[in-house]
């Protein structure tokens, strides 16, 4: 009886302790799905920049991932590596535009979760403009960040 009760014991411990582990991992997963807008005016060469959108698990009240711009113009990411200490990106080009980012988040965690609607900066890097593939703009940002609707 001693030995069942020490096995069912153990049993316990071990599944309580799995359980913490994967609460644990849920509260700590990165996710920074959303909209993250410049933080203030746009410098010079960014003024018809809107957001970059995240979109991780492709929900339909989150807009497509890629870059926007204020009439509407989407530019899908061609490359992106996205990773709390490692965001970077390159669009896909129109009418010779194209954007290149280079930065990280500056919190971890599900971004949705724990959005308070703050004016606080999630994001910094340097987003670069670039015309028939020479830089016409570049700025150091910082980012806020929009959950959505």
């Amino acid at each position: 009886m001693n030995k069942l009760l020490t096995t069912v014991s153990v049993l316990l411990l071990i599944i309580s302790a799995s359980v913490a582990v994967e609460a644990q991992n849920k509260r700590t997963r990165f996710d920074p799905s959303g909209a993250f807008w410049i933080s203030g005016e746009p410098p010079a060469g960014f003024s018809d920049f809107s957001s970059i959108n995240l979109n991780m698990r492709n929900l339909r009240r989150l807009p497509t991932t890629g870059l926007q711009l204020n009439d509407g113009t989407s530019f899908r990411f061609k490359t992106v590596v996205v990773k709390q200490n490692n965001f970077t990106f390159t669009t896909d080009v129109k009418r010779g535009v194209s954007y290149s980012f280079a930065g990280r988040f500056l919190k971890g965690g599900d971004f949705a979760a724990t959005w308070m609607g703050e004016e606080t900066p999630v994001l910094e890097g340097t987003l670069t403009k670039l015309k028939d593939g020479k830089k016409v703009a570049d700025a150091k940002l910082k980012f806020i960040y929009f959950g959505g609707t």
